[in-house]
């Protein structure tokens, strides 16, 4: 019975769609219509017999035949498609283990039948929706099955934001992430469209929501999600290796558009072509492009490409206020002191392509996902918003030229550990509604720090050296250690001898002339100090470890000769070691240098960070003022005590 009721409704849908294939030339519309309610007819019986075979071959044939919208339209109007929500709202686990293919059709033509958008996905109740979740969310369940119904829940919830919440209650991440672990690529497939789906559907609450719907993210799951945060950055691959066609009107718009965002647009209806040409050319050099008469040649190299003006006109468009006081704020500037918005853009595209290896496939073992990338839909482009403004900035603070350009991006680039700025933008954009100006701030006061630091190490060696010639009295302690003897030593003025001898206790600084000791600095071979000195050595034991920290020794003549110090404070030892290791040749390496070099380098910072832009600064200091005639206007703290 079942076989030659199934040979039966094969040879009705060979014929409904053999007459739909003629019907232009044979059959009237009528004639075919006719047939596809016949058949639809036969089919809903099928589907309602006792027999689970004919009602297999009903439901296999059904989703076979319900791709088209004249069938459809029939079916539905015989409430075809509440039958099969019904048997799928009826279905129990035995269902499954005993005739899995049932389930697999059924969900197929429903399907076929949702997508031609006769009935609204909203009319479906939410025990059909919990019905369907429950499948996705059963660990034994065939695979056809599932595919299925991950593609019904991706429908609904790209269909509307009520049905994304109720599904966004049944799904959680950890059991999609189970299905992009399976072997089956469709599977995999399906699982991945209806999370990127609920990724698309939902806001940045819900986002991060989902991407936090487990206590804990297990390496698999951070793999998996690093996967999916690769391919969606992957996506931007193609604009970052497309160079700028001069010939693209869309192109050619995008570019001038931001020109016109920056600048009053003036008509230029009555302007000759020449005067035309010109006003553009003028406009494009204030907004920072190389090339002002042909701005498209600014964007011929790959990477970043096109990606470089998507996101210049992304942050002219999201943030025109922003985008206005940066071109006006540079125009205003010395020519030297311009920071090019162009220019920077596109470096700066370059390295955030870098950053986040936008091109690069998936590693297999990769695991560095970022929360927030799953918050933003323009995660790149957003976060070019935020270092494009901070750059301007730190180009200000620290008064960088046209020339310094080039140095500092390459160093951006080469220098500064990937990993650790790939840190630091992670920070940056998890913190984007609260402070993120943090980030390049820190990474703006490294690049100063390092900046300045020769200059202030030029500094202190300076007030070293001065220091040596402007000399130093020193102790002798004798066998009996009886500090009885006093000996003064200091440097040349041409920083060529040291000149040493002893002197009373009462002697102011001795000329050079009175110290009849010398050694050529030419002849110094080496620094030592504590108990590698050789007068430490002489009485080994016998010394305080007070006496130790103080003491150096100069060598000299091939090692054989030395002359021996004590100094009086900690504050000496490191001025003349210091100043030592300056004469040969050597770097500075006492704590004394490194904290007045953490000093000086705060000091200076902090004043370079003093907003003077166009404020006048002489070239010499102001003169000090002559003091008052009396000082009657003191307050008297001695009268507010009794």
């Amino acid at each position: 019975m079942c076989t030659k009721w199934s040979f039966c409704l094969q040879s009705l849908i060979a014929t409904v769609f053999n007459l739909r294939s003629v019907s232009k030339q044979i059959c009237s519309f009528g004639l075919y219509c006719v047939c596809q309610g016949r058949c639809a007819e036969d089919l809903y019986k099928g589907i309602q017999s006792s027999d689970s075979g004919v009602r297999c071959d009903s439901l296999k044939l059904l989703a076979d035949v319900s791709t088209d919208i004249t069938f459809a339209q029939e079916f539905i109007s015989r409430d075809g498609h509440s039958l099969l929500v019904k048997i799928v709202e009826d279905a129990h686990e035995s269902v499954f283990s005993l005739a899995p293919l049932i389930m697999t059709h059924t969900l197929s033509a429903f399907m076929e039948l949702m997508d031609h958008g006769i009935v609204s996905w909203e009319n479906l109740s939410s025990v059909f929706i919990k019905k369907i979740a429950s499948f996705v969310n059963a660990k034994v369940l065939d695979t056809s099955i599932q595919q299925v119904s991950l593609a019904i829940l991706e429908s609904m919830v790209l269909s509307s934001s009520s049905l994304f919440n109720e599904v966004k209650q049944e799904i959680t991440l950890e059991r999609l992430i189970s299905h992009l672990q399976v072997t089956n690529q469709q599977l995999q497939t399906k699982a991945m469209a209806l999370l990127m789906a609920m990724l698309l559907a939902g806001g940045e609450a819900d986002r991060q929501n989902i991407i936090h719907s487990s206590s804990s993210v297990g390496d698999e799951m951070a793999h998996y999600l690093y996967v999916l945060q690769t391919v969606r950055l992957n996506h931007l691959e193609a604009r970052m290796r497309t160079p700028l066609d001069s010939y693209n009107q869309e192109q050619r718009d995008m570019l001038h558009g931001l020109r016109q965002a920056a600048f009053e647009m003036e008509s230029e209806s009555g302007l000759s072509n020449e005067r035309r040409r010109s006003l553009c050319a003028k406009e494009f050099k204030k907004l920072g492009f190389s090339n002002n008469s042909n701005p498209g040649l600014d964007l011929s190299r790959c990477p970043p490409g096109l990606l470089a003006l998507d996101t210049m006109a992304y942050f002219a468009s999201r943030y025109p206020d922003a985008y206005s006081r940066f071109v006006l704020e540079n125009s205003s500037r010395e020519d030297k002191h311009e920071c090019p918005f162009a220019r920077s853009s596109i470096q700066l595209t370059l390295i955030l392509c870098e950053i986040l290896r936008i091109g690069e496939p998936p590693s297999e073992t990769g695991s560095d996902y970022h929360p927030i990338f799953f918050a933003q839909d323009r995660l790149l482009e957003e976060l070019f918003c935020i270092c494009i403004q901070l750059l301007n900035k730190t180009w200000k603070e620290m008064r960088a030229t046209q020339e310094d350009f080039d140095k500092v991006a390459h160093r951006s680039v080469s220098k500064a550990p990937i990993t650790n700025f790939t840190e630091y933008v992670t920070v940056t954009v998890a913190l984007i509604s609260l402070h993120h100006m943090h980030f390049l701030a820190v990474f703006a006061s490294r690049e100063l720090k390092e900046r300045l630091k020769p200059e202030l190490l030029e500094l202190i060696r300076q007030q070293r050296l001065n220091r040596l010639c402007h000399g130093t009295l020193f102790r002798k302690i004798s066998s009996r250690r009886r500090q009885d003897k006093l000996w003064y030593c200091r440097l040349s003025p041409n920083h060529k001898v040291l000149h040493y001898g002893d002197v009373e206790e009462q002697t102011e600084t001795p000329s050079i002339e009175a110290l009849q000791e010398k050694i050529p600095v030419a002849d110094i071979k080496n620094v030592v100090t504590g108990k590698d000195c050789p007068h430490m050595k002489e009485n080994k034991g016998k010394q305080t470890k007070e006496v130790l920290d103080l003491a150096f020794s100069i060598t000299y003549d091939v090692e054989e000769y030395s002359l021996n110090f004590i100094a009086s404070s900690r504050t000496d030892f490191c001025l003349w070691t210091d100043g030592l290791s300056v004469l040969l040749g050597k770097e500075m390496s006492s704590e004394s240098m490194h904290s007045e070099l953490e000093i000086l380098l705060s000091m200076e910072i902090k004043l370079r960070l003093l907003d003077l832009e166009n404020v006048p600064i002489p070239d010499t200091a102001p003169p000090i003022p002559k003091p008052p005639s009396n000082f009657n206007f003191c307050y008297d703290f001695s009268q507010a005590e009794q």
